[in-house]
């Protein structure tokens, strides 16, 4: 049976080391670092990650506000609240939930937000730098596989990483995070999707397989080699009238049988998924730090 790497207990161990920092910084240099989260709309899953933040950044100290606009308000209001937010010196991380409603332009959003407050690392700037290894905000799932992977004692340097999945928030970055030439990196990194032939060729070669696919049962155990590290970024929605909400959450790896066969991986929920928002308050205290010549 493989190890379970929990990201619960991983983002906790985080999570405590940030509140120290956050304390300190309030008391030697009466900095607190503040988030800015946007939603449009009230979408239930945008509106449970926004609570989910709000109660994170709660914990460690972090100074944050939501800013709540209706689907009826134009696009223009948006820009102006991301242009009014990228001058407020309070504020140093700035998060525009995703998905948008039908109307809002998630691109011109995401790029008006200042490079130096795009704590979810989207912005061309930072994406572009992590492509060249300069320092900026890194994407804040990939970053957590890699502090996942790192925090758990699993040596990424010289591994073959496969990653499935190419998304520009996910697979793309990840790839880039791996394999620069740097501390819980240097691996080599093939990227699969779905113009990949034979995909199980190429993720049985894989030291350490990472899915993200956004379809369960993507990656089953003849698909994985044996004694393999498997790090499930899915998360799906199937039926399940045993359960009160009638479905129950899944990722993109199945699971009970990979974990026969892998000799660690992640559960769906409470592998990736908390390290996610873990990674997004180190970005915003670390663009604190930086924006007060202290990083």
């Amino acid at each position: 049976m493989a190890q379970i790497l929990s990201g619960l207990d991983i983002s906790a161990e985080m999570r405590a080391e940030m509140k120290e920092e956050v304390a300190r910084l309030k008391m030697s240099h009466s900095l607190t670092p503040g988030l800015a989260v946007v939603l449009v709309g009230d979408d239930p899953a945008s509106t449970s990650y926004i609570k989910g933040k709000r109660k994170a950044c709660e914990s460690i100290g972090l100074h944050s506000v939501e800013h709540n606009l209706d689907t009826t308000q134009p696009e223009s209001d948006l820009l102006s609240l991301i242009q009014n937010l990228n001058e407020d010196p309070a504020l140093h991380g700035i998060l525009v939930q995703l998905p948008l409603p039908d109307g809002f332009n998630e691109q011109r959003a995401l790029n008006l937000i200042s490079p130096d407050k795009d704590v979810d690392g989207l912005h061309p700037i930072n994406l572009g730098k992590l492509v060249r290894g300069e320092p900026g905000f890194l994407p804040c799932t990939p970053h957590g596989v890699q502090q996942l992977l790192k925090r758990s004692g699993f040596e990424v340097e010289g591994k073959h990483v496969v990653i499935v999945g190419r998304s520009t928030l996910v697979g793309r970055p990840l790839a880039n995070i791996l394999s620069q030439k740097s501390e819980a990196a240097n691996a080599t990194v093939t990227i699969c999707h779905t113009g990949t032939r034979d995909l199980a060729f190429h993720t049985r070669q894989a030291d350490i397989l990472i899915v993200v696919a956004g379809r369960p049962n993507t990656v089953t155990a003849d698909m994985v080699a044996e004694n393999a590290v498997v790090i499930d970024i899915g998360v799906n929605r199937i039926s399940d009238p045993s359960k009160k909400a009638g479905y129950r959450l899944v990722g993109d790896v199945d699971f009970d049988a990979v974990s026969q066969k892998a000799s660690a991986i992640t559960p769906v929920p409470g592998g990736v998924g908390p390290m996610t928002i873990t990674m997004l308050l180190y970005n915003t205290i670390w663009s604190a730090k930086k924006a007060n010549g202290l990083a």
